[in-house]
């Protein structure tokens, strides 16, 4: 396993980044971070340590950086007189693991270094630049799919609202207004369909991340001029990314069992308008868009 590792600061001190990309075989993660008074130094110390913290203990490691600061005092034992608290726990994660420590020149044209020196760049110049990479969000600087690393943003509270249509013949939405479809209560069955499919939506999307839902909601409007099923779901959590994904799912699923419970007896219902109508929380904040 290889660790590639870099910090930065804006005026030493000021506002600082740190970064490290961690190479196990063909898989590989990138880390990053931020605080916002803090010194080059520190910063080169802390990505080395975040970075340890996501290895297994007992691991051979090869830790890789341009900071001749980390590497001989880590090699060395070159200078302890600050920061005494991150040599501590840098010393505690190496000791439980085999690390070798490997100074690379700066700007030598090393990807995985030169990589590492612009997410702690980033973060330390700009935050919200350094969360909106110039890479599509699901695919690493090689270009191969990933599961985005979520592991340094905050835990928030987060809700997410989306809605869909159910379009069908007026006898049908009777029917299901009377509870007389032959497979039983369309809307019973529909509901807790579309609840169930919101707590398996990091099983049937493959990028998503599993998330501890705390709350799920399907409601139906049945509208009887439009003859249509209005259906809006609400989900909410608290984690380090939004339920937006839920939700769409939610209301998908609850169109799509309304579809199978009603079919045999309309053919030509239609399935529309699944949409985000709302979601808060997280770096965006409140987005309304009806």
């Amino acid at each position: 396993m290889h660790i590639y590792t870099d910090g930065a600061c804006v005026g030493n001190p000021g506002p600082g980044g740190w970064a490290a990309v961690i190479v196990d075989g063909e898989k590989r993660r990138e880390l990053k971070g931020r605080e916002e008074d803090t010194t080059s130094n520190r910063m080169e110390i802390l990505a080395a340590v975040k970075a340890l913290e996501q290895t297994p203990v007992g691991s051979k490691v090869t830790v890789h950086s341009d900071s001749q600061y980390l590497i001989r005092t880590m090699t060395e034992n070159w200078k302890r007189s600050a920061n005494l608290d991150l040599w501590h726990e840098l010393d505690r994660l190496a000791a439980e693991r085999s690390v070798d420590w490997v100074w690379i020149k700066g700007h030598n044209h090393h990807f995985e270094n030169e990589r590492a020196n612009r997410l702690a760049n980033e973060m330390a110049c700009n935050v919200e630049a350094a969360q909106e990479s110039s890479l599509p969000t699901h695919f690493n600087s090689e270009g191969k799919v990933h599961m985005v690393d979520i592991s340094a943003k905050p835990a928030t509270e987060r809700t997410a609202i989306a809605k869909g249509v159910v379009v069908m013949k007026p006898d049908t939405l009777a029917m299901i207004k009377k509870g007389e479809a032959v497979k039983g209560d369309v809307l019973a069955v529909a509901q807790m369909a579309g609840i169930m499919a919101a707590k398996q939506t990091s099983h049937l999307i493959p990028l998503c991340h599993p998330l501890p839902i705390s709350h799920v909601s399907v409601e139906f409007k049945l509208d009887g001029e439009r003859s249509t099923v209005n259906i809006t779901a609400t989900v909410k959590t608290a984690a380090q990314t939004g339920v937006e994904m839920e939700a769409l799912t939610a209301v998908a699923v609850t169109a799509l069992t309304i579809y199978d419970m009603c079919k045999a007896v309309d053919r030509g219902m239609r399935i529309e308008s699944i949409r985000l109508a709302r979601k808060s929380g997280g770096k965006s904040g409140d987005i309304v868009l009806e």
